[in-house]
């Protein structure tokens, strides 16, 4: 079986300014690098339906994402929802492809038609609280994926490993007081958005590891090696779904931890191990940060060959 590649055109119509990082030639830059990594199989991400979204996310909050979407029409424009979040004609339809890609996914897997996956999508989602868009982030792609694994029966308990710079604040608070759901996080603090302290435990489902500015593979290795993946394995997952930022590589400019592609091949083959023994390999990647085209092209398509090994 091949690991899959989800992907889908319309994540480029999510607009965010000329000068914002989160922009189209992101995604444009992984697929290059991943598209054609032998085991692969790239196929189309769907759009995710109302009844996984409100999994996760209030009716009314999502009607309030769709009135603020700008048209099509001769005030189309760029809408700021916060400092650092925007919408553009085409969000709405993006931001479906990646809480739909991810669920696709699982489905996929399941149906015994793929070994793994890794959705390509845009704008990424672990920021995004159940009735707050921030930090870019719309829809929480991560949790609407674990939530419809619950619902549908294909898992009982879900594991959620985040390694992006920034600590998955969204996806903590959603889950924070479900014990079927664990959240582990490994996070440069200080650095926004201002969460994910060791104290924060949740309901005993959250590890938080933070990491401090200048730690390298050594720190990040370490942490995982004698918290995060150990927590796990006694969580004994269903699934293991993965908020993959590689927004800690060195050459990024939102962070000041200094990963290297190798770290983030060791990392993915850690948590793919982890996976086999725990679920039947039953594992799906989201894309979250990384903001250095270069940087975000590398490190991804270590993380693919990681999953493909």
């Amino acid at each position: 079986m091949s690991t899959l590649i989800l992907h889908h055109e319309n994540c480029l119509r999510h607009d965010t300014g000329l000068r914002h990082v989160e922009r189209p030639e992101r995604v444009s830059a992984v697929l290059n690098s991943v598209r054609e990594i032998e085991g692969t199989e790239l196929l189309p991400a769907p759009r995710a339906k109302l009844e996984q979204l409100t999994l996760v996310h209030p009716a009314d909050y999502w009607e309030q994402l769709l009135e603020a979407e700008p048209g099509d029409g001769e005030d189309r424009g760029i809408i700021a929802l916060d400092a650092d979040t925007f919408m553009s004609p085409g969000s709405i339809d993006a931001t479906l492809r990646g809480s739909g890609a991810a669920c696709f996914a699982i489905e996929q897997i399941e149906a015994g038609k793929a070994r793994n996956a890794f959705c390509a999508v845009r704008p990424p989602g672990h920021h995004a609280l159940a009735t707050i868009p921030m930090g870019f982030c719309l829809l929480n792609h991560v949790a609407v994926a674990a939530r419809y694994a619950i619902e549908r029966g294909f898992a009982e308990r879900v594991a959620i490993l985040d390694f992006d710079v920034h600590h998955g604040n969204g996806t903590q608070g959603i889950f924070e007081e479900s014990p079927e759901v664990m959240f582990v996080s490994s996070h440069q603090m200080p650095l926004y958005p201002g969460s994910g302290y060791p104290s924060e435990t949740g309901v005993g489902n959250i590890v938080n590891m933070p990491l401090s500015p200048g730690d390298g593979g050594a720190a990040f290795r370490a942490a995982w090696s004698r918290q995060g993946l150990p927590a796990v394995e006694r969580f004994q997952p269903d699934l293991v779904l993965v908020s993959a930022g590689f927004d800690a590589h060195t050459l990024d400019p939102l962070g000041q931890l200094q990963l290297e592609d190798d770290d983030y091949a060791w990392v993915t083959r850690e948590i793919r191990s982890l996976a086999d023994s725990a679920c039947g390999g039953k594992l799906v990647s989201l894309l979250e940060g990384g903001y250095d085209l270069d940087a975000l092209a590398s490190a991804s398509a270590a993380h693919v060959r990681a999953l493909t090994q």
